[in-house]
C-alpha cells in the first residue's frame, strides 16, 4: 500500500516548478488522509506533530505560483486512467456527473446563493443559502461492485461577482460547466459516456456536447427527461407545392405514450440496483427541442409502478443498456456521502484575521490551543 501511494505522489511531481511546493503538497494530502478531526490545516498540524509556524507556510502554498489547479486536474485524470481498474461499456469509459449543494451561514462568504432543494426528505428545508458544486466522477472497480471515483469538484454557481476579480473564473451556467468538465476528461480518457440526472437535459447542454464532437473523441449523454417532455416525430416526405421542407413531424407528449402505445411495450428481466427486476420498456427515436430538432433515443420504462423516460444522444445504444447505465448514476451520490461524512471535504470556512501581522496571530491561536490541550491532558493524568 505504501509503495502504491508513493507511486501516486511521484506522478504529480512534474506539476510543480519547485520541490518545496511539491513537498508541501505531499504533506497536506497525507494530513487530510491521517487527520482525526475536520478542522482544516489545524488538524494537519496537530496530527502530524508539525511546528505551529508551518500554518502560515501552508496558507502560502495555496496561493503559490509554482503550480496550477488545471495541471493538477489533468495529471489526476491521467493517473486515474493509469492506476485504476476503470469500467468500460464497449470501448467507452463511463463518467458520472451531478450537482451537490452545501449550506453555509457566512453572509460575506464568496459564492453564497439562495438554492432550491429538490429532495423529498421532510427534514430538509425547501430553500437554503450555500454553495452549488458540480461533481464529476468515473466508474471503476469490479463487476457488481462499481464505485464512482471523483475526478473534479468545482464551484459552479454564484461567482458572477467574483468574475471581476479574475478572468479565469467561469460565469456560464451550471449545466454548461458540467458538460465542459466532462469534455476535458474525455480528452484524456478517450470515448466516453456521461450519466447525468434529468436536470441536465437542456439545449445548452446538447449544444456544448455538439461543439465538442470535433475534438477527436466522442462524448455521449445518458440522462432522464421530465414527465412533461415534448418531442417530435421525423418529418414525412416533402409535401407537394411550394415552401421549405418541414423540420419536424407530429408533436408527441411522451407521458401519453405510456397509455397510447402500451401494446408496443416489451418485457424484460434484468438486474437493477443489485436485484433481478421485471421491466416494461418502449424505445423510439424522436426529435427534441423546438429550435434544435436533434434526434435522440427515448426509452419509456415501467418498473415497480414507476414510470420513467430515459434519453440518450447515442442512437446505437440498446434500450436495456441505457436503462442499466442510468442505474449506475446513483453511484455519485455515494461518493458525495463519503466526501461529506467521512472525508469532510465540505467542512471549509472563511475567516478574517485582524492586525498588521496575521501570521503572528495565527501562530498565537495555534499555540493557545496546544497549551489548553496540554493543560487538559495534565489534568487527566493527575
Amino acid at each position: 500500500m505504501l509503495s502504491f501511494i508513493e507511486n501516486l505522489f511521484a506522478s504529480f511531481a512534474s506539476c510543480f516548478s519547485r520541490k518545496a511546493s511539491f513537498h508541501w503538497f505531499v504533506t497536506i494530502v497525507l494530513g487530510f488522509l491521517l487527520r482525526s478531526d475536520q478542522l482544516g490545516l489545524t488538524s494537519i498540524i496537530r496530527d502530524l506533530a508539525l511546528d505551529p509556524g508551518c500554518y502560515h507556510s501552508m496558507l502560502h502554498f495555496f496561493r503559490a505560483s509554482s503550480w496550477s489547479l488545471e495541471q493538477l486536474r489533468q495529471r489526476w485524470f491521467q493517473t486515474a486512467k493509469e492506476f485504476l481498474p476503470l469500467y468500460q461499456e464497449g470501448n467507452r469509459y463511463v463518467l458520472v456527473g451531478d450537482g451537490v449543494k452545501q449550506s453555509k451561514e457566512g453572509r460575506r462568504m464568496p459564492g453564497i446563493k439562495k438554492l432550491f432543494q429538490e429532495s423529498e426528505n421532510s427534514a430538509k428545508p425547501e430553500y437554503i443559502h450555500g454553495h452549488l458544486f458540480g461533481g464529476l466522477g468515473i466508474l471503476a472497480g469490479s463487476v457488481g461492485h462499481w464505485a464512482c471515483v471523483p475526478l473534479s469538484i468545482r464551484l459552479h454557481d454564484g461567482l458572477q461577482a467574483a468574475k471581476k476579480w479574475s478572468p479565469s473564473i467561469h460565469s456560464s451556467s451550471h449545466v454548461v460547466q458540467m458538460l465542459e468538465d466532462a469534455c476535458r476528461a474525455t480528452q484524456v480518457f478517450g470515448d466516453s459516456l456521461l450519466l447525468l440526472d434529468r436536470y441536465f437535459l437542456s439545449r445548452p447542454a446538447l449544444e456544448t456536447l455538439a461543439s465538442f464532437q470535433n475534438g477527436g473523441h466522442t462524448l455521449e449523454l445518458v440522462t432522464k427527461a421530465k414527465k412533461s417532455c415534448v418531442a417530435y416525430e421525423k418529418p414525412t416526405a416533402k409535401q407537394p407545392g411550394r415552401g421549405r421542407p418541414r423540420k419536424k413531424g407530429a408533436t408527441l407528449h411522451l407521458k401519453e405514450l405510456f397509455s397510447s402505445r402500451k401494446e408496443q411495450f416489451q418485457e424484460a428481466r434484468m438486474e437493477l440496483y443489485g436485484k433481478k427486476e421485471t421491466v416494461h420498456y418502449y424505445c423510439v427515436d424522436l426529435l427534441w427541442h423546438q429550435q434544435l430538432y436533434q434526434e435522440l433515443r427515448f426509452v419509456l420504462v415501467e418498473w415497480n409502478g414507476i414510470q420513467s423516460i430515459l434519453v440518450s444522444t447515442s442512437l446505437g445504444l440498446d434500450p436495456l443498456t441505457i436503462l442499466r447505465l442510468y442505474s449506475y448514476q446513483f453511484r455519485i451520490e455515494c461518493t458525495f456521502r463519503e466526501l461529506k461524512q467521512q472525508i469532510g471535504a465540505f467542512c471549509y470556512h472563511f475567516f478574517r484575521l485582524l492586525g498588521k501581522r496575521p501570521e503572528l496571530r495565527i501562530t498565537q491561536i495555534i499555540q493557545e490551543k496546544q497549551d489548553k490541550s496540554k493543560i487538559y491532558e495534565d489534568f487527566l493524568a493527575s
